[in-house]
């Protein structure tokens, strides 16, 4: 997350929870939809890249927020 903007530089990486989901971040729906979307394939898998770290492709972000029709600056 470069210049705190959580939609600049979705190119490679990770990016946590918190800058995904609004209204941080570009995804406008609740953790529990979120999570729910996860498990049922809506939304993108998440990667553990530690005990209690949870974090998400930033290519695979980038790919669902324009399959939204959102725009990425």
């Amino acid at each position: 997350m470069t210049n705190g903007n959580p939609d600049s530089n979705l190119q490679g990486g990770f990016v946590r929870l918190p800058y995904i989901l609004g209204p941080v971040g570009p995804i406008p729906v609740s953790r529990s939809t979120w999570w729910a979307g996860v498990r049922d394939g809506t939304f993108p898998k998440p990667i553990k890249i530690g005990a209690r770290i949870t974090a998400w492709k930033r290519e695979d972000i980038a790919a669902l927020v324009a399959s939204l029709g959102k725009e990425v600056v």
